[in-house]
């Protein structure tokens, strides 16, 4: 009797483990859950491609001589990438939403069984305990046969080892199931600050557009006019850095290397995911034409489409933001961030469509601070980008300093001439 009992108690352990209905509805739901992610990864795959082909149009359009025509045109290509790029980051924060309901239901399934084959290692102990509770000798007097006491107990023995490391192996998978969850959920976290990101690049673009319509009302929309328009922006500009290099001559500092890293690679990241140099540092070529009045470029140039991120190199402070446009006839670097760097260096980033961040701010390293543009004066869109010697720099007023001049009003960053960095020499 007793060992029927067992065999019993054994089938009904090994049913209660079984759960057919629970996995197959779960099967099921995984396998839409796939369709899904298959169908979403399809589109982040067209998408690339239409991103690809926006670039492609860009570069075409970057090499172009700079007309009123070709910088609408630019603006229409980069939003409709941008566009595109946040139809990406939506289908794969879609993805990846999909990818953490199905580790949920695996986990689902497998808390289930661990909680069935606690119940069932209870049950199971349960019986061994009035099994093993019994004399030998009242076992012998129930059954009339000592061979099926030791049946009983053996059979519940073995199970219970089986059962144990069923729920031993069921742990281990729950644990790897739960890190991947908590990797994806963590994913999930970053493709959602990248989303807002992103919208926020077609935001700057919109303004952007808005400055642009209104040139094209102020010129009429005759490229003549543009062209006139860009000749007098030239003219100011020239006069302006005239007025910054007279300044920045009269300014007394000593470099003094200890309060500086030594140069290296990596010393600062690269401000954009994508990089290409428009212009180097010092005497360049088209400093050598001219321009910068004789004195080199105090920084470097990346060609980088109205709207994109713009990264600090390093985590720091914002020091001080700045906008030039606001004072007309003022040509310098537009819209301008200056990070402070606990390191001895400071960073400028110049040209901006968008400032995403305010004084005193603490930014991290790789962090968005604003977006990239066509401000001040440029001869198409791009980040200036300069390092300087924190030591060295300073804010001023123009009109402190220079009594006659259209940017009486600006303030803007000013170092003397040796406290201007090569950046190359730490990217």
């Amino acid at each position: 009797m007793l060992y029927r009992n067992a065999r019993i108690v054994y089938i009904a352990l090994i049913l209660a483990f079984a759960s057919i209905p629970l996995l197959v509805i779960h099967a099921q739901t995984k396998e839409e859950l796939q369709r899904q992610i298959q169908k979403s990864n399809a589109e982040i795959e067209n998408l690339e491609r239409e991103i690809a082909e926006y670039e492609r149009q860009l570069d075409a359009v970057a090499n172009e001589k700079r007309t009123l025509e070709s910088n609408v045109r630019e603006l229409d290509i980069t939003r409709q990438k941008v566009s595109a790029n946040v139809s990406v980051a939506q289908n794969r924060v879609n993805t990846t939403e999909l990818e953490i309901k199905r580790l949920e239901g695996d986990i689902f399934s497998h808390e289930g069984e661990i909680e069935r084959g606690i119940a069932a290692l209870s049950e199971t102990l349960r019986n061994m305990y009035i099994v093993e509770s019994q004399t030998f000798v009242e076992t012998i007097l129930k059954s009339g046969k000592a061979s099926e006491f030791w049946d009983e107990v053996s059979s519940l023995e073995q199970f219970q080892t089986v059962l144990q490391d069923k729920l031993f192996s069921l742990e281990i998978a729950k644990e790897d199931l739960l890190s991947a969850k908590g990797a994806s959920e963590k994913k999930f976290a970053q493709l959602i600050v990248e989303r807002d990101e992103l919208t926020s690049q077609r935001k700057a673009l919109d303004i952007t557009r808005q400055e642009k319509n209104s040139l094209l009302s102020k010129t009429k929309e005759t490229e003549s006019n543009y062209q006139t328009i860009l000749e007098e922006k030239r003219r100011a500009k020239e006069e302006f850095e005239a007025a910054i290099l007279e300044l920045e001559s009269r300014l007394e500092y000593t470099s003094d290397p200890s309060r500086i890293p030594p140069a290296g690679k990596g010393v600062l990241r690269w401000p954009l995911d994508a990089i290409k140099i428009t212009q180097h540092f010092g005497n360049t070529a088209f400093a050598q034409s001219g321009a910068y009045n004789g004195q080199g470029h105090n920084g470097v140039d990346f060609r980088a489409s109205v709207g994109t991120p713009i990264k600090s190199a390093l985590s720091g402070a914002v020091q001080a933001t700045g906008n030039t446009d606001q004072f007309p006839g003022c040509y310098s670097y537009g819209k301008w961030i200056l990070v402070r760097h606990g390191n001895g260096l400071s960073t400028l980033y110049a040209h901006l469509s968008h400032i995403g961040v305010a004084e005193g701010q603490t930014v991290a390293t790789g962090e968005v601070i604003g977006f990239s543009g066509n401000t001040g004066y440029s001869t198409g869109p791009h980040l200036h980008f300069t390092v300087y010697e924190s030591s060295g720099v300073q804010l001023v007023r123009l009109g402190d300093v220079r009594t006659r001049t259209n940017c009486a009003n600006a303030r803007i960053p000013v170092a003397p001439l040796r406290a201007y960095l090569n950046p190359l020499d730490y990217l």
